[in-house]
């Protein structure tokens, strides 16, 4: 009889009840993770190389390039909110993969036809001879690389978007064995990201170097192919989340506002007296509850009745709210600190996709006598590192960690995410090391002017190994702590946009970087001959050890105003699968 016992809340693709042990579990979230490395492998290789598409094939200059491929990425997490919303609030999570999914094929077809044709792009030319007078790309091949690179931009959002939390949908978090299986879920996802980066970062970085940007994005768009026909593979073995049918964004926006009509008004010493609708009622049925608590008071003027309101429910929900809204916005609240406490961590992240490739470009790049790392291939270290780090930390650390917390991830999310926050700041000390090192083999061989790539100074690349270990455990941390740890304290009606958090910290981190190298280079410009620490184009002459040493120190004051935040920060009793309602003191 246990083969048929019915999961509450899920139901199948057509709709009807879904059934533990046909739906869910496991076995269908290894296709979600297979979607998701195809997904990576078919665009990690745009983010790091498109810089010299746009530069060498549609002639953008220089800075326009980088700032065409920071806004392409910048708008691809961003748009994350944007699918999550509709995939909450009107089509579900894995409809909104699909057409994500389709989105995408469309955008890289279209780029890969420009790419293919001599007609849709500007003539050939040499943007590094000062004497070209080349072409940038102009009119209806604008629009055409601009929508196809949208396209690409939206449909990768959304299925970062919606494809987390539709794998997560796949265990019951009250279920103490799927508890675990969750958890393992999202370490995999990561692994599955790094897996997918990993071979993009050369393969299709080979290929879009040496046989074409149209093989590059042909060879995208079958990885994305692929992805698309292992997530149909799976379609009648999935757990779907319901959609509400109502706007769980706009429910929690006339929180606030009806908070702020009954400011006047008295809150109840008695929460029981607070508005909440019968549970007996049959309407009452598909709704979720949440208990009252004691945080955020102010906004239990929502839920407060005044003595003219004889018929609550027939209230205007600007004016009355439920005390599970009330909650449900609490909740949102109560995580935005800790959204805020990582932001720093993606600031550092976005030195080691830039600067860090500007180092490896002036070292010694060689593996072999006749192979060197292409130079946007060197974000693979983390890459390669992650993919050996995770399956020992799931398998070794978490088991033995699980003994002694009892927690079903070992150790609780918010435990998880300060150690990825105090390594960044390692990751950035050693990286400060690093480059004084690199800088003294420049001063030591007469190098400091050296040309980089066709002058490399007499130091391996694999020095910056070290920074990009540091940071790729780091990473394993603080970002699946993150995606795990949203997922698992959302409301039912906003679980694709909170996995968003994540993408939204980066997107802001990002941004955050280019707002900090100006105010740096702005206050040391008149202490340095270069014009700032990182002025100028010869990173031998400036001060990036110094800039490092900043973002390690950033981090660690980060950090420890985390550990405030984290000791402050009360989980949702209801959710937690050991029965410990007093996580919050353990995390």
């Amino acid at each position: 009889m246990e083969k048929f016992e019915v999961i509450e809340g899920k139901v199948d693709w057509k709709g009807r009840q879904a059934v533990k042990y046909k739906h869910g579990g496991a076995r269908p979230s290894l296709l979600i993770l297979g979607t998701f490395c195809f997904e990576q492998l078919g665009t990690v290789a745009l983010a790091v190389n498109l810089v010299t598409y746009f530069n060498g094939f549609m002639h953008f200059k220089i800075a326009d390039a980088a700032n065409q491929l920071t806004n392409f990425m910048g708008a691809s997490y961003i748009l994350t909110i944007l699918v999550a919303f509709f995939a909450d609030t009107f089509i579900g999570r894995w409809k909104a993969v699909i057409v994500s999914g389709f989105l995408e094929l469309l955008g890289l077809a279209l780029l890969g036809i420009q790419a293919h044709y001599p007609n849709l792009k500007p003539p050939l030319c040499n943007v590094f001879d000062p004497t070209s007078h080349c072409v940038k790309v102009g009119g209806t091949n604008a629009l055409m690389l601009f929508v196809g690179l949208y396209l690409v931009a939206l449909g990768s959002g959304g299925i970062k978007a919606a494809l987390p939390a539709h794998g997560a949908d796949q265990f019951d978090e009250k279920d103490k064995k799927e508890s675990r299986q969750m958890s393992s879920f999202f370490n995999y996802l990561l692994l599955a990201l790094c897996v997918g980066g990993a071979i993009s970062l050369t393969l299709l970085v080979w290929v879009q170097d040496k046989k074409g940007w149209d093989w590059g994005f042909s060879l995208s768009f079958l990885a994305m192919i692929l992805g698309l026909v292992i997530f149909f593979a799976g379609l009648p073995m999935y757990r779907i989340q319901p959609v509400r049918g109502s706007n769980a964004i706009v429910e929690i926006v006339q929180v606030y506002v009806a908070a702020f009509r009954n400011r006047k008004l008295q809150i109840p010493e008695d929460s029981s007296e607070l508005y909440e609708i019968n549970k007996d009622k049959e309407a009452a049925i598909e709704s979720e509850f949440q208990f009252h608590t004691d945080s955020f008071r102010f906004l239990d003027k929502a839920a407060t009745i005044s003595g003219q309101n004889e018929k609550p429910e027939a209230q205007n929900p600007w004016k009355l709210c439920r005390v599970t809204q009330v909650e449900n916005a609490k909740t949102i609240l109560g995580m935005l600190p800790v959204f805020c406490c990582t932001i720093i961590m993606t600031l550092c992240l976005a030195q080691l996709q830039t600067f860090s490739v500007q180092q490896g470009l002036s070292m010694d790049t060689r593996i072999a006598n006749s192979f060197n790392i292409p130079p946007a291939s060197l974000p693979i270290f983390p890459f390669l590192f992650l993919t050996i780090i995770i399956p020992l930390y799931d398998h070794i650390f978490v088991p033995f960690a699980r003994k002694i917390t009892n927690h079903p991830s070992g150790i609780t999310h918010l435990q998880r995410i300060g150690v990825g926050l105090i390594l960044s700041s390692i990751s950035m000390a050693a990286a400060a090391l690093i480059e004084g090192k690199r800088k003294k083999v420049a001063r030591d061989h007469g190098m400091i002017d050296a040309i980089p790539v066709l002058q490399p100074l007499p130091i391996s690349v694999f020095w910056l190994s070290i920074q990009y270990f540091i940071f790729g455990i780091a990473d394993m941390f603080t970002y699946v702590g993150l995606l795990e740890f949203f997922y698992s304290q959302a409301p039912k009606g906003i679980k694709s946009i909170s996995t968003c958090f994540l993408w939204s910290s980066m997107a802001l981190g990002y941004f955050l970087s280019t707002i900090l190298i100006n105010i740096v280079n702005s206050a040391t410009k008149d202490n340095t001959r270069s014009g700032g620490w990182l002025a100028g184009n010869n990173i031998n002459r400036n001060h990036l050890n110094l800039f490092y040493w900043l973002l390690s120190a950033l981090s660690l004051i980060n950090f420890f105003t985390y550990l405030f935040v984290a000791k402050r920060y009360k989980f949702r009793p209801q959710i937690d699968p050991v029965g410990d309602l007093d996580d919050s003191i353990k995390a």
